[in-house]
C-alpha cells in the first residue's frame, strides 16, 4: 500500500511540473506576442499609412489602429470597456484634462522619451497636462467654418454664418458632430463664457442652437470636407486642415476667422492607463517627436506640429496655407473642460439638439 501511495505522489509531482512548464511556455508566448504589437485609437484620416509602415518597420511591431470622429465618442468608447485595449489615443487638449481627471492616463518620465527635448517651448507646461507627464503634442489647428465663394460672396467673418445664416446658404450648412467645439462656438457668438453656470446664459445657448438647427442640412464630421467639395454644402463648420484639403481638391472655399472668435486646439498622443504594450506606446510617441516624422504628419493632415525642426521638411502648400496663418486678431480660444454639473447641462443641450 505504501509503494502504491508513493507511486501516486510521483505521478502527481510529474503532472504538476508539466502543468507549470506549460503555463510558463504560455506566458512566455503571450509576452512575445505583446512585445510585437501597438494598438492606436486615433481620429479618422489623421495618420498616413506610410508613416505607420515606417514605424512598424523601425520598431519591428504590428500596428493596429481604430478611429473615432469626436473627442466625446472616444471618451464614451473607452469608458464603455475599451480601456486596456488601446496603448495610445489622440485626444484634444480639454479631453486630456478630462481623461486625466478620470484616472485614464498613465505617466512616463523624460528618460523614457529620448526626443522629449524636441517639443516646442510653447507646447510645454499647459494646463491640461503640466510638464507633459502623460502626453506629447501631435498636431494643432483651429475649428471654424469654410464658405463656398461660388454660393456666397458677402462678408463671412462672423459666426452668424452658422447660427443665423443669410438666406443664400440656409439649408446648405454642415456642422461638425462635435459637442465641445459647437457649444464653444455658440458661446462665443453670444458673448458668454464657456462653461457658464448662469441659467439664463445656458438657456440662451440652448435656444440659439435649437433656432439654428432648421438651417443646417447635416451633422457630419467624417463628411465635413466631402460635402464642400461636392457642393452639397455651401457652409461647413470644419477643422482648418480639412478646409485646406477641400480647397486642394477643387472646392472654391474660404476659411473664416470670425470676429466673435474661433476654436484653437492641440491634439496630443496620450499614454493610456493599462496599455497592453506600454513600451511600444512610448516608442511610437518618441517616433512622432522626430522632426521628419512630425513634418510628414503635418504634410498629410495640413495642420501644424508642436515639434522643433520640422520646417525643412514641410511642403510649400502647408507653409503657405491661409488656414495655418491666422490673422493677429481675433484670437482663438481653447475648448474648456467644464465642471461636472455644467457638463451635465451641456450633455442635455446636446442630446436635445441631436433629437
Amino acid at each position: 500500500m505504501t509503494t502504491t501511495l508513493n507511486q501516486g505522489r510521483l505521478k502527481l509531482k510529474k503532472l504538476l511540473k508539466l502543468g507549470v512548464s506549460a503555463l510558463a511556455i504560455s506566458l512566455a508566448a503571450n509576452a512575445v506576442s505583446a512585445e510585437g504589437k501597438l494598438v492606436i485609437y486615433n481620429w479618422f484620416e489623421y495618420l498616413p499609412q506610410d508613416l505607420i509602415d515606417k514605424f512598424a518597420a523601425e520598431a519591428g511591431v504590428e500596428v493596429t489602429m481604430d478611429t473615432f470622429d469626436s473627442n466625446e465618442a472616444m471618451l464614451a468608447s473607452l469608458k464603455a470597456g475599451k480601456m486596456g485595449t488601446y496603448d495610445v489615443a489622440v485626444p484634444s487638449d480639454y479631453m486630456v484634462d478630462i481623461m486625466g481627471g478620470e484616472g485614464m492616463l498613465d505617466t512616463f518620465t523624460r528618460d523614457e522619451m529620448p526626443n522629449f527635448g524636441n517639443i516646442m517651448d510653447q507646447q510645454m507646461n499647459l494646463s491640461f497636462d503640466p510638464e507633459r507627464k502623460s502626453s506629447v503634442p501631435y498636431q494643432w489647428g483651429s475649428t471654424s467654418f469654410a464658405v463656398n465663394r461660388d454660393d456666397y460672396k458677402g462678408d463671412i467673418n462672423t459666426l452668424a454664418m452658422v447660427f443665423d445664416p443669410p438666406e443664400e446658404v440656409r439649408g446648405k450648412i454642415n456642422v461638425l458632430d462635435s459637442q465641445g467645439e459647437l457649444l464653444a462656438l455658440g458661446s462665443m457668438y453670444l458673448g458668454i463664457p464657456q462653461c457658464s453656470t448662469d441659467r439664463e446664459q445656458l438657456k440662451a445657448l440652448n435656444d440659439l442652437l435649437l433656432a439654428a438647427k432648421p438651417h443646417w442640412a447635416s451633422f457630419g464630421s467624417d463628411v465635413a470636407k466631402d460635402v464642400l467639395v461636392s457642393g452639397d454644402a455651401s457652409v461647413g463648420m470644419i477643422w482648418s486642415g480639412f478646409s485646406a484639403k477641400a480647397r486642394e481638391e477643387g472646392a472654391n472655399v474660404e476659411y473664416a476667422f470670425p470676429k466673435e472668435g474661433y476654436v484653437v486646439w492641440m491634439d496630443n498622443i496620450v499614454l493610456l492607463k493599462d496599455a497592453p504594450n506600454r513600451a511600444n506606446a512610448l516608442k511610437f510617441m518618441n517616433f512622432m517627436l522626430e522632426p521628419e516624422n512630425a513634418a510628414a504628419l503635418t504634410n498629410f493632415a495640413a495642420y501644424t506640429a508642436g515639434v522643433n525642426g520640422t520646417e525643412p521638411f514641410l511642403s510649400d502648400a502647408v507653409k503657405n496655407s491661409p488656414e495655418s496663418n491666422p490673422p493677429a486678431t481675433p484670437v482663438g480660444q481653447l475648448v474648456e473642460a467644464c465642471a461636472q454639473e455644467v457638463q451635465a447641462v451641456y450633455d442635455t443641450i446636446w442630446t436635445n439638439l441631436k433629437k
